[in-house]
């Protein structure tokens, strides 16, 4: 269709060009007119800068195996494709989205070299400038993601460190007990060995501390009542059969799973003259098997802490494999319980049956310590008590992750800005409001997901949709600004940001 310079210069791109650039403009451009339908296809070789003179378009996404729609105008002088090209091959030049037309449209048509032309004859230092911008911006973004992901990892050390210590102090003082003892029972096995007593009976003595250690080692659970119940049981059976200090051996024994009816078969495995001393050395064997069990909790407890963070940090795994995400959200929700703390109550409502997902686990961890702390963080403004629910369930052909909280919500006159980068609730240095953001990339960018939230005081609900099947994505998707809310998109670019500068 014929170029018409009057009609180009009306256009918002091109309103302060001179006539002559303008007629340069007609003549090495275009004016073509496009029926309803794609005008290009995401991930197509970028050839050519559309400005629209008149018509609809629509701009839309490829996420996972959708085609999801992020902008649709009607406003003259709007512009998309390729709007890289003045930085020639030092990236990609293809087209980062899907046009089309839902009427006739008619469009500017630049073509790609001429326009990076044209930048660089009509504009070198603005394209100096945007080349600064573009690779600075990818740099800072570069950055701050790895700042982030170290202030993540320094919480979560000193969370790490406190749950580490309180196992390692109990196994220290236990083993400091142990060893005291075990020294009390080869002085109290030396008395019975110097004693009047027969080879037979000292080998009752052994049946019985064998039979000892494994009552120990099948202890029931019991409440305080029931506890208190059975010690003063015990406390009487002691004192009627002439053993001192019984009321300090009774919650011993209760604790080891003994009652009346195993101090029976040690009476009657011993003479009466010996059995208090029988007892007190089976005590010590009781205490001696108790202090191990606690050693043994204590060390792996440790060890299941090890684990969890080799879980959390992905270290010694592929970047990109298929994997449990409840194994995942079990490390983070481990290395995370200090933050956590003791009011609020943690429930877990997870769907055991749903496969494993192809992902970047180290990067899920990061998604799900972010949407953690952020309810966290929400529930502390009411008081530091609450209820975070983390459920998995089946979403079609997606696994769906949703953490709950009984916060006080989103304001809805901020929530179409919680994606963007930067935007933060939280007090000054408690959050770079960079968090949300990086999840979304990694989720959607990187996964091909879906992250969303419904939000009302007292029930927000985070959620994250994973394609349950699919290829490893690009390196390079999580790179670039967010771009994902096209309602903040400016006024004449129908691309994000990442797109521009």
């Amino acid at each position: 269709m014929p170029c018409s310079p009057k009609e180009i210069g009306a256009l918002f791109l091109f309103e302060k060009l001179s006539p002559e650039q303008l007629g340069r403009l007609c003549s090495e451009g275009r004016v073509e007119l496009f029926e309803p339908g794609v005008v290009y296809a995401e991930g197509d070789p970028a050839t050519c800068l559309y400005t629209m003179i008149e018509g609809t378009v629509v701009l839309s996404r490829r996420i996972g195996g959708d085609d999801v729609e992020v902008n649709r105008t009607s406003q003259r002088g709007v512009y998309s494709g390729a709007m890289q090209a003045y930085l020639g091959d030092r990236v990609p030049q293809v087209y980062n989205n899907t046009m089309r037309v839902t009427e006739p449209t008619r469009f500017f048509v630049l073509p790609a070299t001429t326009f990076a032309a044209i930048m660089g004859e009509w504009f070198p230092m603005a394209t100096h400038l945007l080349e600064g911008l573009f690779f600075g911006s990818k740099n800072i973004q570069t950055a701050i993601g790895q700042r982030e992901r170290l202030l993540a990892l320094g919480s979560l050390s000193a969370g790490l460190t406190h749950e580490l210590n309180n196992p390692a102090a109990a196994a220290v003082r236990a083993t400091a007990s142990l060893r005291e003892r075990v020294a009390k029972m080869r002085r109290k096995l030396s008395v019975i060995a110097e004693g009047p007593f027969s080879r037979e009976v000292l080998a009752r003595l052994m049946e019985v501390q064998e039979r000892t250690a494994e009552r120990v080692a099948k202890a029931p659970s019991l409440s305080p009542l029931e506890a208190a119940d059975r010690e003063d049981v015990l406390t009487d059976w002691l004192e009627d059969h002439g053993v001192d200090h019984a009321w300090q051996l009774a919650p011993t024994f209760v604790q080891a799973g003994l009652d009346t009816d195993w101090l029976e078969q040690v009476a009657a495995a011993v003479e009466p003259g010996i059995l208090p001393g029988a007892v007190g050395w089976l005590n010590y064997t009781i205490e001696t098997e108790l202090l191990m069990n606690e050693i043994d909790d204590s060390t792996s407890r440790i060890s299941h802490l090890v684990d969890a963070a080799k879980q959390y940090s992905q270290l010694d795994r592929a970047p990109y494999r298929v994997v449990d995400v409840h194994e995942l959200l079990d490390s983070t929700l481990l290395m995370l319980s200090a933050k956590i703390g003791p009011g609020i109550e943690l429930v877990k409502e997870y769907d055991r049956t749903l496969p494993p997902v192809p992902g970047y686990p180290a990067e899920l961890n990061q998604v799900w310590t972010n949407l953690v702390d952020n309810a966290v963080s929400a529930m502390r403004e009411t008081g530091g008590a609450g209820t975070l629910t983390v459920r998995t369930a089946r979403d079609n052909d997606h696994l769906l992750v949703e953490f709950g909280d009984t916060g006080p919500g989103v304001p809805p006159d901020i929530r179409s800005r919680i994606f963007d980068p930067f935007f933060t609730t939280k007090p000054v240095g408690e959050g770079t409001g960079l968090g949300l953001d990086i999840s979304w990339r990694i989720v959607v960018n990187k996964h091909h997901g879906t992250l969303r939230f419904e939000s009302e005081p007292g029930d927000t609900r985070f959620q994250v949709l994973l394609p349950l099947t699919g290829e490893a994505p690009d390196a390079g998707a999580e790179s670039g600004a967010s771009g994902h809310d096209p309602e903040h998109a400016p006024p004449s670019a129908l691309t994000g940001p990442e797109e521009t500068a």
